[in-house]
Order: C-alpha cells, then sequence, then structure tokens
C-alpha cells in the first residue's frame, strides 16, 4: 500500500451509514480489515480505534467536536491509523473492545476511544472525549508509545491476558433446570421491581430506565406456569407505565431506547429495530394472557411502526436517529403554542392537557415530550387531534434512518409479527413476518453461512455470529408452526447445524462462543452469556434448539435435545445470581420447565377454530402445529377423533387425552396452582 492510498478517508463504500456517516471527515478512517492491521504494523503506530452505531447522539457530538475538526485529523492522521467500527455490524470488535473499556474505567458505552497495539492488544481505552480533553490524550498517547514503549507493551499483555482469563463464558455441566430455579429467580427480580413507576431501577435514583424486555417475557411465562398474581402484577404495571410515557411515541407508535427518568417522561429519543420487535412480543402476549386493550393497541400500533417506518424491501432496517439536523429529540417534542397553531385553541388546550404538554415542558427549550397518563374522555375527538398531530409532525424535518438490514434483529422482528398476527387478528402481520424471513434468506445466506449485515441489497462481508443463527432459527420454527410449510423447518436445520459445528465449545459440552470457530481470530473469542438489550447468543440458541427438539425429524431432534438440555444445565447459575441480566434465558428455563408444552392439533386445514384457539390460548414458548396427522412429526398417530377436530396437549413427553373443544382445550393448559 502506497503512502498516497493510506493518505484518505476510506468509508465511501462502507455497508454500514454510522460509517458512511464519517466518509466526509478530515480523519483517515479506515475499516477494520487485514490492510488496515498491517499498515498499524508497517508504520509501527498505534491503531486509534472508534466504534459506535449511527442512532448514538454522544457519537455525533464527538463526531462534530473532534472528528470534523481539521486539527484534530491532523495529529490523528499523523499518528495513528484511525479505524472506524459499527458496533452493529461488528458486535465481536465491540464485545471484545468493550470489555477492556469496562475493566480500564469501570464503565462503557459509545462512543468507544481505544488505543491499540498493531496485533490488536488494548493499552488505553475510554469513551466519549470533548475537543481540548481529546487533542491532549492524543498527544499523550503519541509520547508515551514513543518513549515508553515497554510500559505499553506490558499494559497491553497484562489487559490481553485479564480478558482471556475474564472470558470464560458458563461452565460446563451443571443441575438441569428446574422449578424452583425459575421461581427463586422470579423472587429475586420482583423484590428490585419500582412499584411506583414501574420497571426496574438501574441505579439508586431509578434512572435511566430501559425497558426489560426480557424480564417482562420471563414473568408472563411464569405466571402461566404458576398462576402468580405478582408476576402478572409487575408486567402490568411496568407495560402500563411505558405505554402511557414519553418513552413510547403516543403519535405514531413504538418505542424509543431508554428513559433518562425514573418515570419514563423523558425518553433517549432513537428508535431501535432490536426494542421495538422484542416489546412488540411483550406487548402482544400481554394482550393474549389478559385481554387488556391498552396491550392490544400498543402492540397493533407498534407492529405499525415496524411495517411504515423501518420496513425497506421487505426487511427491516436498524434504527431511527435520536438527533433531527442536529438537534436531540426535535421532531418529537410540543408547546402548547405548536399545537394550539395546528389545532386551534379548544383542541389545543384539550391536547396540552390531555398528552401533559405545559408552559414550563418536560424537555429542554420549554417543549414537552408527549405522554397519556389517563385514557381520553372522547376517543372520535382522540383520534381527530392525533391525526392531526400526526400529520402536523409529518411536515417537520426527520431523523435520519439506519438502513443497515442485520440478520439477528429480523429475526426478533419475524417472530414478534408472527405471533402478533394470531393474537391480533392481523393476518398481514404473518404475511410481512414471511416476505422478511423469504428476503433475509435470499440475500444473508450465503452458499451455506449466514452474513451478519446489508445494506440496500448488498450484503456486508462482517460474517454472522451465534445471535444472528439461533435468532433467525427460532423465527423460522415459528413460521413453520404458523404456516406447515416443511420449507422453513429444512432452513432451521441448516442453520442449527452450523451453529451446533462452529459456534459450540468442543471440549465443554452446554458452552457457546459467539463467533464462529473459523472467523477471524482477535485479542480473545468473545463468549458472554449475559443477556442485554438483546438476549445473548447462548440464550438465543437454547430456545432455538428447545424448539427444534420437539419439531425436528427423530434424528435432529436427538442432538438437538441433548444440545438444550446441556446449554441450560450450564446456564442455571445466571438465573440463579443474576436473575435481571437472565431475562431471556429466565423465560426459555420457564418454557423448558413445564415441558415446554407441545400441542398438535388434527384437522383438516387451516381455518380449524381448534388450532386458531390453540395459538391464542399456548403460553410463551410452547410449541404448537396444525394440520394432517402426516404433515408433522408433533402430530403422527394423533388423528381427529369421532370425526371432529382434536387437540393433544404434551409436556415434555407425556401427553394428555385429546380434547375436542376450546373449552376443554383452555383448561388443559390453565396454569397449575
Amino acid at each position: 500500500m502506497s503512502r498516497a492510498e493510506s493518505s484518505s478517508n476510506r468509508l465511501a463504500d462502507a455497508t454500514s451509514p454510522y460509517l458512511r456517516q464519517h466518509a466526509d471527515n478530515p480523519v483517515h478512517w479506515q475499516q477494520w480489515t487485514a490492510q488496515a492491521i498491517a499498515e498499524a504494523a508497517r508504520r509501527d503506530v498505534p491503531i486509534l480505534l472508534s466504534i459506535g452505531y449511527a442512532a448514538c447522539h454522544w457519537c455525533h457530538v464527538m463526531a462534530h467536536e473532534s472528528f470534523e475538526d481539521d486539527d484534530v485529523a491532523a495529529v490523528a492522521n499523523a499518528n495513528f491509523v484511525c479505524i472506524k467500527v459499527d458496533r452493529e455490524e461488528r458486535p465481536d470488535l465491540d464485545a471484545v473492545y468493550m470489555s477492556a473499556t469496562v475493566a480500564m474505567t469501570g464503565q462503557g458505552g459509545w462512543p468507544m476511544t481505544c488505543f491499540l497495539t498493531p496485533d490488536g492488544r488494548p493499552f488505553f481505552c475510554g469513551t466519549y472525549y470533548p475537543k481540548a480533553t481529546f487533542l491532549q490524550l492524543l498527544d499523550a498517547v503519541t509520547d508515551t508509545w514513543r518513549t515508553r514503549r515497554a510500559d505499553v507493551e506490558q499494559t497491553s499483555d497484562n489487559i490481553a491476558g485479564e480478558l482471556r482469563s475474564m472470558a470464560s463464558g458458563l461452565p460446563g455441566g451443571g443441575p438441569p433446570v428446574h422449578a424452583q430455579t425459575c421461581d427463586e429467580a422470579v423472587a429475586a427480580v420482583l423484590r428490585d421491581e419500582d412499584t411506583v413507576n414501574g420497571g426496574f431501577s438501574t441505579s439508586p435514583n431509578g434512572a435511566p430506565k430501559f425497558p426489560p424486555s426480557a424480564l417482562l417475557e420471563a414473568l408472563l411465562r411464569h405466571h402461566e406456569r404458576t398462576g402468580s398474581p405478582a408476576a402478572l402484577g409487575a408486567v402490568a404495571r411496568t407495560c402500563d407505565a411505558m405505554a402511557r410515557g414519553g418513552i413510547y411515541d403516543q403519535l405514531a407508535g413504538g418505542f424509543a431506547r431508554y428513559s433518562v427518568d425514573a418515570s419514563w417522561v423523558v425518553p433517549h429519543f432513537e428508535k431501535m429495530l432490536y426494542d421495538n420487535a422484542q416489546l412488540l412480543g411483550v406487548y402482544a402476549h400481554w394482550a393474549r394472557r389478559t385481554g387488556n386493550p391498552l396491550a392490544h393497541r400498543v402492540a397493533d400500533e407498534t407492529a405499525r411502526f415496524l411495517l411504515a417506518d423501518l420496513r425497506r424491501d421487505g426487511m427491516f432496517v436498524s434504527s431511527l436517529d435520536a438527533d433531527t439536523d442536529g438537534v436531540e429529540g426535535a421532531t418529537y417534542v410540543w408547546t402548547p403554542g405548536q399545537l394550539t397553531e395546528v389545532l386551534g385553541d379548544d383542541d389545543g388546550r384539550w391536547a396540552a392537557d390531555l398528552f401533559g404538554v405545559t408552559t414550563q415542558g418536560t424537555f429542554e427549550r420549554g417543549a414537552s415530550v408527549l405522554q397519556l397518563r389517563r385514557d381520553p374522555d372522547d376517543i372520535d375527538r382522540y383520534e381527530r387531534v392525533r391525526s392531526a398531530m400526526r400529520e402536523a409532525r409529518g411536515a417537520r424535518p426527520q431523523p435520519a434512518r439506519d438502513d443497515k438490514v442485520v440478520t439477528a434483529w429480523n429475526g426478533l422482528a419475524i417472530t414478534a409479527l408472527a405471533d402478533a398476527a394470531f393474537v391480533l387478528g392481523r393476518p398481514e402481520y404473518l404475511t410481512a413476518a414471511i416476505d422478511c424471513a423469504r428476503a433475509l434468506l435470499d440475500l444473508h445466506l450465503v452458499d451455506g453461512r449466514l452474513r451478519r449485515s446489508s445494506l440496500g441489497g448488498v450484503v456486508g462481508d462482517s460474517v454472522a455470529i451465534l445471535e444472528d443463527y439461533a435468532a433467525l432459527a427460532t423465527a423460522l420454527l415459528t413460521l413453520y408452526q404458523a404456516t406447515g410449510g416443511r420449507k422453513w423447518l429444512d432452513d432451521v436445520l441448516g442453520l442449527l447445524d452450523v451453529a451446533l459445528d462452529h459456534f459450540a465449545d468442543p471440549d465443554e459440552q452446554g458452552r457457546w462462543f459467539d463467533t464462529a470457530d473459523d472467523a477471524e481470530q482477535l485479542v480473545l473469542r468473545p463468549s458472554d452469556p449475559m443477556d442485554g438489550a438483546t438476549p445473548s447468543g447462548a440464550s438465543l440458541v437454547a430456545e432455538a434448539l428447545l424448539l427444534a427438539a420437539h419439531l425436528a425429524p427423530e434424528a435432529a431432534a436427538q442432538r438437538y435435545s441433548a444440545a438444550a438440555e446441556a446449554t441450560l444445565a450450564g446456564a442455571t447459575v445466571l438465573p440463579a445470581r443474576v436473575p435481571r441480566s437472565a431475562g431471556h434465558w429466565l423465560a426459555v428455563a420457564e418454557a423448558a420447565v413445564r415441558g415446554p408444552i407441545q400441542i398438535a392439533v388434527s384437522c383438516e386445514g387451516p381455518d380449524s377454530e381448534l388450532l386458531a384457539a390453540a395459538r391464542a390460548l399456548a403460553p410463551g414458548g410452547a410449541v404448537v402445529v396444525g394440520g394432517a396427522t402426516d404433515s408433522a412429526e408433533l402430530l403422527r398417530d394423533r388423528p381427529r377423533v369421532g370425526g371432529a377436530d382434536a387437540a393433544y396437549v404434551c409436556r415434555g413427553r407425556v401427553c394428555d387425552l385429546p380434547v375436542t373443544t376450546v373449552e376443554d382445550l383452555a383448561a388443559a393448559l390453565a396454569p397449575s396452582v
């Protein structure tokens, strides 16, 4: 590589909108490639690694302050190889260097700023730095690299060793998951509930608050298994508070990333696909279990938001930005004067009272975030006012959209839309889920292996990680149950076999790595079992294996069953010790403890009333199939009874007598209290 080739910004052709946002920076950013790493070694300079994502507010701030500044660029270009990474496109790199950042500073976040040796070992890490501080840091790191090289090498060796020792993942072996594990974990979670504002506190002042999607699903499943009113009450309080607060878009549906306060009033305005997919599932399942009209409305509006605002070419893109023209939340907030201008005096005052818009404001510059703390007293007026406000807001400048398509997050969306289709009676949501799955497989499955992401129909070079295989496998299993289409199951078998062959630890049964054994080797091979904003790859693959064990042909089913049992056994320590960081593990464990329940409905056609009831009544994590006796493994030797459709309810390998009425099916699925 010539000096001329290396002295330019090379992000214009990236398949990440976040990287493209930095393509015009005077900093000579490169993507993480073998060529960039080799250049650092050839020039004998450290790597300046900056990791962020397109919807990140503070990433934008640091870009404007520092990366667009010629003085900063001159120092960075002269003394470093500068590499930009989209954490959503390369979660493996993000995991490695976030571990280093947390180990060094005690906290993490984005933008993440790391200094590495040319072979990738970190020796200094942080997050956001103002321009003056960042310039001082660049000078200090440069001086240390030149004058105290031995200290840098020793520090980087120590950090790399510490990271490897921390990356042990879950231990292999362990007791089988059992009811007591789930009961004690749920009790611990409920002790941490904020019973006044809903949700679970993350700090002494109760803020910030993130939607606890996986925990809510686990609590719903616990209620379905035990009948626990405490678990259902916590779900109701949290879901009600979020839906009525500013974190929920009261005009167009969909949830923001998190609330900066304890009462869900002021959000961090970015809207992420993965949050909304998971919350769509939670609200749909809450509606299924209780019939709550708020749950039904929010689930429906969230699904509509996904289809209207985040769909492209049949698939779902990653996010909407927190900022509009560099101002956070500008699209979404209102003043009383703006309401009057759009609605007139009477409706403006009425809307201000209903949505909590005040002269003092709840956000910046005297503006308010819309809330809906009570149901409107006039539904027709509410819908008319809301429509006018939505139209007026649509004429404002809009936040940028990250059009990157991520495999795992689309898998979450497919599953949620398919579930919501039956709960809400919206077949178009199932159609959207099917269209997404077909488009995703056509584009992201290359020579039998998944890619992580694409942009505008162009698939990226980043190979998929465990969460991609697992989330998509669960999605396709959901479609197989919903449609009976054998192709979905065939595709699942291929995905799970790749996962078992390339991500499972061959030396420790039940342990999983997040990257494949034939992927790029980093400072360490990530293996993080903790659930976060999205479920961990290991907990997702446990769910997929558990479902596949009851849907796949016998030979494959035995392999999947053994792997699911070993994975859950190795993970029992997480719900026991850190249940709030093991929400999806707990949800999968609840399903496993209950059987998982399998419902096989022998019927002549897709319009079977009994099959529709089974899909509506089935608890979370259950397996539901319907059709003729030769159409699925679960239906084999389970015929209709006396000329009537028949439902067979099984738990594990034990099956009840068949039932032929909706009432008897509901009784068979009632919680064991």
